[in-house]
């Protein structure tokens, strides 16, 4: 559990980042080049020895679905939503993971819905109090399309590592990178017949920190662990992020919100944790290496 928890606090900067930084250009864009900053850090550890066709295309559609679907969604709800809005309603996230984990399973797993929806409950202590209501019902849909995306590519990624633990994560992630990227750019392709966008150091630097470590190195160490914990861990884990990010808007910022509800939701999902910890009806999760 260790990666996802290290990946959540790279990701709780990632939002205010974005708004704050990257406002004013092309959201495609912005999904394009995060991935294929990301697809560049991993191209050079490729291996496709014993890899089959079907098996690469299979890891590309899940990049395509889980980074790429989910960027393009993602990047496109801060036009309507500030950053800390954009966090809180993430929250649905494990629920989702649940839900479609228990839908490949074929079952009903009380346990693991319960500890997903206690982590809701948790991450709404800070949404009552922080999100604004007047968000728009655009960047609300758009930020469940991507939470779906991402629920549906980490929990697809995690079977197919269980249905083929002889391969080594670091070894053919650039191939979730590649089927990402390919979707991005074709979204952005429209707009690139303008021109390459004029970016300033702060946006280059910007999406250097983006690209390389909250896309290149924290999506891979997500899936990484997401492979090696029960779907009832990897559900609630999915809004650690939540009361990072929006303690990160404080800190760093400039945003304000009450510190008790705060507090309180951390923990709240401390105690989610607790209750999805690994149990052997979740599955394998120590074979593989």
């Amino acid at each position: 559990m260790l990666p996802l928890l290290a990946v959540s606090l790279l990701w709780a900067f990632s939002f205010g980042l974005t708004k704050g930084k990257l406002a004013g250009l092309d959201s495609n864009f912005v999904s394009a080049a995060r991935l294929g900053l990301a697809l560049l850090v991993f191209l050079p550890f490729l291996r496709t020895q014993g890899l089959t066709g079907r098996l690469a295309a299979t890891l590309a559609a899940i990049g395509a679905v889980q980074f790429g679907l989910m960027y393009l969604a993602l990047n496109a709800s801060y036009r309507y939503l500030q950053a800390h809005e954009v966090v809180l309603f993430t929250l649905t996230t494990p629920i989702l993971v649940t839900l479609f984990a228990d839908a490949l399973d074929r079952t009903w797993r009380r346990r693991a819905l319960g500890a997903a929806a206690l982590a809701v409950v948790g991450t709404a202590l800070v949404a009552v109090k922080s999100a604004a209501i007047g968000s728009t019902l655009a960047g609300i849909a758009l930020l469940q399309l991507s939470n779906a995306a991402f629920a549906v590519g980490q929990v697809w990624y995690q079977r197919v590592r269980r249905q083929h633990p002889e391969l080594r994560d670091v070894r053919v992630f650039a191939l979730l990178y590649a089927g990402a990227a390919a979707v991005a750019a074709l979204a952005w392709l429209p707009a690139a017949g303008a021109g390459w966008p004029s970016l300033t150091s702060a946006q280059l630097a910007t999406l250097a920190y983006l690209g390389v470590l909250a896309s290149g190195v924290g999506f891979f160490l997500w899936n990484y662990g997401a492979a090696r914990v029960g779907s009832g861990t990897l559900a609630v884990m999915n809004n650690a992020k939540v009361p990072l990010g929006v303690a990160c808007s404080l800190l760093f910022f400039g945003e304000t919100a009450p510190w008790p509800p705060l507090l309180g939701s951390l923990a709240i999902l401390g105690l989610a944790v607790w209750l999805a910890r690994p149990r052997a009806a979740d599955g394998p999760v120590k074979a593989l290496s």
